[in-house]
C-alpha cells in the first residue's frame, strides 16, 4: 500500500511540474494559438491549467500527509544482522614499569612513601643527585 502511494505520488508531483510549466507567467496559458471558442482559446486554457493545477497541488499536499502519517504509523520486520559481529578478545595485563609486581596488586596510596622507600634501597638519596 505504501509503495503504491509513493509511486502516485511521484505521478502527482511529475504531472503538476508539467501542469506549472505549461503556464505563461502572465496566466495567457499554453501561448498556442487556437480557434475562437472551446477550451483551447486563450481564456479557456488559462482556466483549465488554472483549475488543474489547483487540484494536482491540493492532491499532492493531501497524498504527502497521508503518506507522512503511514511512515510514523508502519511496522516492518526489520531484524539486525549480527552475523559480522566479532568476540571481543581476552585482555592481557600490562605489567607495571618496575616489572617486579604483577599488574593484579593495587596501586600504593602513597605514592611519596614507596618512591623514597625505592629511593632508600637503591642507595642514592634524591638531594645528592645534581639538578638540571
Amino acid at each position: 500500500m505504501f509503495t503504491f502511494l509513493l509511486v502516485v505520488q511521484a505521478v502527482i508531483a511529475a504531472l503538476l511540474v508539467t501542469l506549472i510549466l505549461m503556464q505563461r507567467s502572465e496566466g495567457g496559458g499554453l501561448g498556442v494559438g487556437g480557434s475562437s471558442s472551446g477550451l483551447m482559446t486563450a481564456r479557456g486554457q488559462a482556466d483549465f491549467l488554472t483549475r488543474a493545477t489547483a487540484v494536482t497541488a491540493v492532491a499532492f499536499v493531501g497524498l504527502s500527509i497521508l503518506l507522512a502519517g503511514l511512515a510514523t504509523t508502519r511496522q516492518s520486520d526489520t531484524s539486525i544482522d549480527t552475523s559480522l559481529t566479532r568476540q571481543a578478545e581476552p585482555v592481557t595485563p600490562i605489567a607495571p614499569l618496575g616489572g617486579d609486581a604483577p599488574a593484579s596488586e593495587p596501586v600504593d596510596s602513597d605514592i611519596l612513601s614507596t618512591i623514597a622507600g625505592q629511593a632508600e634501597s637503591s642507595g642514592t638519596d634524591e638531594e645528592d643527585t645534581p639538578a638540571e
